[in-house]
């Protein structure tokens, strides 16, 4: 069914969600009414409120109330979730967040786990596979096979009765690997300087400090003045390898481990993404991960993979590219397990539709990108027996090739379909167009933003004249003329993942796109051939982390010029015009708000009534920079209060001349972040504008080349046309500029394109099409070629 086979709803009081008086971040009482069980597009540029209104009130609000129906002891345990800032909120139904976030650093979670299909293959496999080894359980590579004996207390003749009796449970783990699929090797020069004693600092790893308790304990255990190439073989294996062991140091119980033992339950229990960058970068230093060689990476134990349907295991079957398993499934018969088959080749199907078809269940989670974990998402919720819940989707578009996304509205709408409500915050016009309603909020952004400018059908925005509707039909032109390249990057013989030994020149000086379907090789070959070598600069798509007192300011060094501006205007320290140093607020600790721990209920946050939420004490207002206050001049919680266009103009005055801070300032402005405050908190940022920041900083890099993945991420329509000046703009300056994208107007104002394909996984990995937009539009020999001609010819 369609978006236009749905009639108008009636908006009575039961098949709407009616939101009044929403005030969180940047909304401006914002009231609306949002029809049930239809699909509703929230648009406007990045920054507008969207997010604010989706996710941080109607989310929010049905997320706390469901919590609030567990016991209070049980609430103690999950987070605490304040009442959004909103005067009512009614209708609410069961939200379901599918979100860009990644799908958590679990090194056990894989595609198949994450989506339940392996759960499902387990079955088939315990009853269909030969010869036959027992329960689902045995096919599970994060179940271990335990033998032993317990006690059991049972009811005899009204009478309790304990036994003791033998067990076995037989799981599916590989012993050696515990079922992580692989083993590390140690650089030991990595670990320590064997030249070295422990107390001249032998040791490498991060954290570990003679000066501390971790001295007291090698000093209890080892002669801290003998260097570690004398150890005998017994005093390397205690160092290294020794199990936790208790021992006693100045009257106090300590544990020690070896340093092996250490790094591999505190280190090596994360996947690699969840590290900070100092312990990613050791580990990447000092440990080799390779395939288990007693299961060869599958995770299985041998009895697991011993047991075949037709001569396939569950590990080949989870080593398979989904659609080329989708398509043995379908030769899986038995009358007996119909309905469970049937049940798996739906799953599967969705997969393909939704274009991971070129995924593996064996793959990692934590190696997906945030479309890819976003989507994977998806498919647990298409399978799900509820209706009338609350979809909220950010941007599913996200990762998606324009062949793609056709595939993405057939199951938006089939979960509308389902009988539930589908919220979308979008900006491609090919999603927005399918939309039942939509919600258009701006009419610009941060302070400028959080008003509703228009609500209702699709046609209606075309013809309103909001920001949205104005560039909704908005089409780019190919470039009359290109840039000539100046010179090239050789890659040779590129097999990362899908890649099949691909040789290609990328051309420098100039603007060069790199398109292809989602799971092309896009980013293999980029990432993998390109993005490490020297002067080159990558902006990927890694989260920006950062705690609730970090703040544009501070994230871009920022702060530091106009901290050392504001000391040596007025004579005094630095630190001074720190909110988390000597300059803090001391009732509130420089946080601008104070938190009241209720025990069980949610935590309350309320505005520091000491410095009125200014964060820096009484003392430190008083010093201003640029003139006195009649004369123009700004204290420094009155500076961290403007906007980025605001700051740059007020540090370009000669009064109040910063260099550093306007050169930072000029690249925040050029990104299309001249709206957000100096010192609005990182955790209120949309994810457009956390990526393009990222970009900010890169750009202030002394780079020759800069590598962006997918920037127009998050980007409003209207805002695309800025971005692609940007880039004018760093190429004209003497730079190259590679980007990895799908949107066709960054397709056709590039200079040069280089397309992957024809499809995903190992259907793609070549090199398609070399050449001009224009030739590509001209051969329409690709399905990027295709999607760009009909794009600049609409």
């Amino acid at each position: 069914m369609s978006a236009a086979a749905h009639p108008p709803h009636p908006a009575d009081g039961h098949d709407v969600i009616r939101v009044s008086g929403a005030r969180e971040n940047n909304l401006k009482n914002v009231s609306v009414e949002l029809p049930k069980r239809r699909l509703i597009a929230f648009t406007g540029v990045s920054g507008s409120g969207k997010s604010s209104l989706v996710f941080g009130t109607i989310a929010a609000e049905s997320q706390r109330l469901i919590n609030e129906t567990y016991p209070a002891f049980v609430q103690g345990f999950m987070s605490s979730q304040a009442r959004p800032d909103v005067d009512v909120l009614e209708g609410l139904t069961t939200a379901i967040l599918v979100d860009q976030e990644r799908m958590g650093a679990n090194p056990r979670s894989t595609v198949g786990t994450a989506t339940d299909v392996n759960a499902m293959l387990r079955i088939v496999f315990s009853r269909l596979g030969q010869p036959q080894i027992g329960s689902p359980n045995a096919f599970s590579f994060n179940v271990a096979s335990v033998s032993g004996a317990g006690a059991v207390t049972f009811e005899k003749d009204g009478k309790k009765v304990k036994e003791r009796r033998e067990f076995q449970v037989l799981g599916g783990m590989c012993p050696r690997c515990e079922g992580r699929g692989t083993v590390s090797d140690y650089e030991l020069s990595e670990l320590y300087d064997a030249d070295k004693s422990l107390a001249d600092g032998a040791l490498k790893i991060p954290g570990y400090s003679m000066d501390g308790w971790w001295g007291r304990i090698f000093g209890d255990l080892f002669d801290l003045s003998k260097p570690i190439k004398d150890y005998s073989d017994e005093e390397l294996d205690r160092l290294l390898r020794a199990e936790p062991t208790k021992v006693k140091v100045e009257g106090v119980n300590l544990t020690y481990e070896g340093l092996i033992t250490r790094i591999e339950k505190s280190m090596l229990s994360k996947d690699r993404e969840a590290m900070q960058p100092h312990i990613r970068a050791f580990v990447d230093r000092a440990i080799v991960f390779h395939a288990c060689p007693a299961c060869d990476g599958t995770r299985l134990n041998e009895s697991a993979r011993s047991s075949k349907i037709g001569g396939t295991s569950i590990a080949d079957a989870c080593a398979m590219q989904i659609s080329d398993l989708l398509d043995w499934v379908r030769t899986v018969q038995d009358p007996g397990m119909a309905p469970l088959i049937e049940k798996l080749v739906d799953t599967l199907e969705s997969f393909v539709q939704i274009g991971l078809g070129y995924l593996s269940l064996d793959r990692a989670t934590g190696s997906l990108s945030g479309g890819e974990s976003q989507r994977t998402k998806m498919i647990r919720h298409l399978g799900s027996s509820l209706t009338d819940a609350t979809y909220v989707f950010d941007e599913p578009s996200i990762g998606l090739h324009p062949h793609d996304i056709q595939r993405m509205n057939t199951l938006l709408l089939k979960l509308r379909d389902k009988g539930n409500t589908v919220l979308v915050v979008e900006h491609k016009p090919e999603m927005i167009a399918i939309a039942d309603h939509v919600v258009d909020l701006g009419p610009r952004a941060g302070v400028n933003g959080g008003e509703v400018c228009f609500e209702g059908t699709v046609d209606g925005l075309r013809a309103s004249g909001t920001l949205t509707g104005a560039h909704l039909d908005d089409r780019a032109r190919i470039k009359e003329s290109v840039r000539t390249a100046t010179g090239a990057i050789e890659v040779r013989g590129a097999s990362t993942h899908n890649l099949q030994d691909v040789d290609v020149d990328i051309p420098l000086g100039l603007l060069c796109v790199v398109t292809g379907v989602a799971g092309s090789g896009k980013s293999s070959l980029i990432h993998g051939s390109v993005s490490n070598r020297d002067g080159i600069v990558s902006v990927d798509q890694g989260a920006i982390k950062g705690s609730r007192r970090s703040n544009p300011a501070t994230y871009t060094g920022l702060l530091d010029p106009v901290r050392t501006a504001f000391a040596k205007a007025n004579g005094v320290k630095p630190a001074l015009f720190s909110a988390n140093s000597e300059g803090a607020c001391p009732e509130c600790k420089g946080a601008g708000v104070i938190f009241t721990d209720l025990g069980m209920m949610a935590t309350m946050e309320s505005p520091c009534e000491v410095c009125e939420g200014k964060r820096f004490n009484a003392e430190v207002l008083e010093y201003t920079f640029g003139g006195s206050s009649s004369e123009g001049g700004k204290n420094i919680a009155e500076v961290l209060a403007l906007s980025m266009s605001e700051a740059h103009e007020f540090f370009a005055r000669a009064e109040s001349k910063v260099p550093k801070a306007v050169k930072i300032l000029e690249r925040l402005v050029d990104v299309g972040l001249g709206y957000l405050s100096l010192g609005q908190p990182l955790s209120t940022l949309s994810g457009g504008e956390r990526q393009r920041l990222k970009l900010a900083i890169h750009m202030l890099e002394d780079a020759d080349t800069y590598v962006l993945d997918e920037p127009t991420t998050g980007l409003h329509l209207a805002d695309v046309e800025q971005l692609l000046g940007l880039l004018d703009r760093l190429v004209d300056a003497g730079k190259s500029v590679i980007v990895i994208e799908h949107h066709q107007a960054v397709m056709a104002h590039a200079d040069w394109i280089i397309d992957i394909g024809p499809g995903a996984g190992h259907e793609g990995g070549t090199v398609v099409f070399e050449g001009t937009p224009s030739d590509l539009v001209a051969q329409r020999s690709t399905l990027t070629g295709e999607h760009l001609a009909e794009y600049v010819s609409a």
